[in-house]
C-alpha cells in the first residue's frame, strides 16, 4: 500500500514482449515498461520460441528493476504480483511465471496468474476509467479471433473464435508473401492505403448463418493463388491494391460479426482488443458501424493494444478482489481456455 492505494506489479511475456508494469487501484499506471524482440525477429520473418525465451530470461530482472525505479515504489509498498499464465509460448511464459513465483515468495505477496485475453480486453479499463461490465468485446491479435461477452471482470462467454488462422497471423502470412517483411500487419495496414479495397474480389467468408466463428485460411489460399496467376500470365502486380482488398474482406467480416453480435445479444457497448485493434481500418469501420446502430465503441490506445504488463495488472487487481489469491504451484498454461469454453 502507497498513499492509500493499492498497489500491483504485474508481469507479461507471452510472446515477445518482457514488460514488467506497476498500477494503483488496479487503473492508474504508475510504470509500464516494455522491452520489446521485433528488431531481433526481423531477420527470421517472425518469432522464434527458442531465442524468445532466452531473451526475456536475460532481460526480466533489468526490467523490473526500471519499472520499480519509474514508478517509485518499493517491494514494501507492493500489494499484489500478477502474471500471465496463458495462453502463449511455453517456454517464454515459463520466465513470467517463474520470476513471479519467486518475487511473490521472496516478498510474501499475493499471486494471481491471468488470462491473457482478458488482459487485453482490461487494456480498456485503463484506457476509459468509468467503463464498467456488461459489454460485448472484440478481440484481434496475432494468436487470436474472438467475440466476447464480458458479464463481469472475471466471467464471460466466448461467442465466436477461428477455425482457423487469426487474423493476425492471417496478415502476417499475407506481407511475407508480398515481401513486406516481419511484422506484417502494421506493415499491410500502411499499404493498403495507397491501394484500392475493391481492386480485387476476394471472397467473404462468413461461414454457417448466425455464426459468430471466422475463418480466414481460405482468404489467405485466394491471396496466394491469385499472385501466382498473375506471375504466370506476366503482369505486374500492385501490392497497394492487393493489400487494401484483402484487409477490407478480412474487416468486412470481422465487423459485421462483432457489432452483429452486440446488438443481437444488446449490448449497448462494444470494446475492441489486442495486437490488431491498432489498425486503422478496423478502427474506422467500427467507429461508423457503431455509430449507425447506437452502441458506444471503446478502444485502447496503440500502445495498450499491443502486450504489455499494464493489462495483465489491472485484469489481476479485479480478480484478486473477487477470487482470491493463486497458489504458489501455479504453473503456465500454453493453451489455457477462457474462464468459459466457446459455446
Amino acid at each position: 500500500m502507497k498513499d492509500g492505494k493499492f498497489i500491483t506489479m504485474a508481469f507479461e511475456s507471452s510472446c515477445d514482449e518482457t514488460s514488467v508494469a506497476v498500477l494503483a487501484d488496479g487503473r492508474q499506471v504508475l510504470a509500464n515498461v516494455i522491452s520489446s524482440q521485433i528488431d531481433i525477429f526481423r531477420q527470421y520473418g517472425g518469432v522464434v520460441p527458442e531465442i524468445a525465451s532466452r531473451h526475456h530470461l536475460e532481460n526480466i530482472n533489468q526490467v523490473v528493476d526500471q519499472a520499480l525505479e519509474e514508478s517509485g515504489v518499493t517491494w514494501e509498498d507492493i500489494d499484489l504480483i500478477g502474471v500471465t499464465k496463458g495462453p502463449g509460448l511455453v517456454g517464454a511464459l515459463v520466465i513470467g511465471v517463474a520470476t513471479a513465483k519467486a518475487m511473490a515468495f521472496a516478498h510474501d505477496i499475493p499471486l494471481v496468474g491471468v488470462h491473457h485475453i482478458l488482459g487485453h480486453i482490461s487494456a480498456n479499463y485503463i484506457e476509459y476509467p468509468a467503463l464498467e461490465p456488461p459489454f460485448m468485446a472484440l478481440v484481434t491479435s496475432g494468436g487470436h479471433t474472438n467475440i466476447i461477452e464480458v458479464e463481469d471482470y472475471n466471467r464471460c462467454r466466448v461467442l465466436g473464435a477461428t477455425r482457423d488462422d487469426a487474423v493476425g497471423e492471417a496478415y502476417d502470412k499475407v506481407a511475407r508473401v508480398l515481401g513486406l517483411g516481419y511484422p506484417g500487419g502494421p506493415k499491410m495496414d500502411r499499404l493498403a492505403k495507397e491501394g484500392n479495397p475493391q481492386a480485387i474480389q476476394f471472397k467473404r467468408v462468413y461461414l454457417e448463418k448466425d455464426s459468430y466463428d471466422f475463418s480466414f485460411s481460405g482468404l489467405k489460399t485466394a491471396v496466394l493463388n491469385y499472385l501466382n496467376t498473375e506471375k504466370q500470365a506476366g503482369r505486374e502486380v500492385n501490392k497497394a491494391d492487393v493489400a487494401a482488398s484483402f484487409q477490407q474482406a478480412v474487416m468486412d467480416v470481422i465487423v459485421e460479426k462483432a457489432v452483429g453480435a452486440a446488438r443481437n445479444q444488446g449490448e449497448k457497448k462494444l470494446v475492441l482488443a489486442g495486437g490488431v485493434a491498432s489498425n486503422s481500418r478496423l478502427r474506422a469501420m467500427l467507429e461508423e458501424a457503431c455509430g449507425s446502430c447506437g452502441i458506444q465503441l471503446y478502444r485502447p490506445s496503440p500502445l495498450l493494444c499491443t502486450d504489455n504488463a499494464a493489462m495483465i495488472g489491472c485484469a489481476a487487481y479485479y480478480q484478486y478482489r473477487e477470487l482470491g489469491a493463486d497458489s504458489l504451484d501455479m504453473d503456465a498454461y500454453p493453451s489455457l481456455q477462457l474462464p468459459e469454453e466457446k459455446l
